[in-house]
């Protein structure tokens, strides 16, 4: 691992880490979770299940606890995709005051337009999800070594 500047290095990634989930189907949630945890035992997964929650969780995210928040992965369909816009576009307005935390869309729609109109958006990679869970478990290795083990996230210092 190539060592950064200013002590910016990717294994500060690690540092009480925690990964908001952002999924409304309660099986989806768990695998989700369980993959996170098996993969990415040093991070604390965060989960919730509806628009609002996502919300109020966000909103209850200070500056110094949104230094911890490294990734948010967010189901596009909760159920509809005007939910998944409109957390997408808190999330960026909060990301002038808090920092900018990448998020990860996930999607069973392939639909170029809502590659498209994500992207648009400011989210850092579009996913279609996984169908089962050992793909979700190489999913989360090749996550880990993206996102936690090559990049420097926002929050480091």
């Amino acid at each position: 691992m190539r060592k950064l500047p200013g002590d910016a290095s990717p294994r500060t990634n690690f540092r009480n880490a925690q990964l908001l989930i952002i999924e409304d189907d309660p099986d989806h949630g768990q695998i989700i979770e369980k993959a996170i945890r098996q993969c990415l035992p040093e991070v604390k997964p965060v989960l919730v299940g509806s628009k609002d929650e996502a919300l109020a969780q966000l909103e209850q995210y200070t500056s110094s606890s949104w230094k911890l928040l490294k990734v948010i992965l967010l189901d596009l369909y909760l159920p509809g995709r005007d939910d998944g816009w409109t957390i997408l576009e808190t999330i960026h307005q909060k990301a002038a005051t808090h920092g900018k935390v990448p998020v990860v869309l996930l999607s069973y729609s392939d639909n170029p337009s809502d590659v498209e109109q994500a992207y648009d958006m400011g989210c850092a990679s579009y996913v279609v999800k996984p169908s089962g869970y050992p793909d979700w478990i190489a999913y989360f290795e090749t996550f880990r070594t993206y996102w936690w083990e090559t990049v420097v996230l926002p929050g480091m210092r």
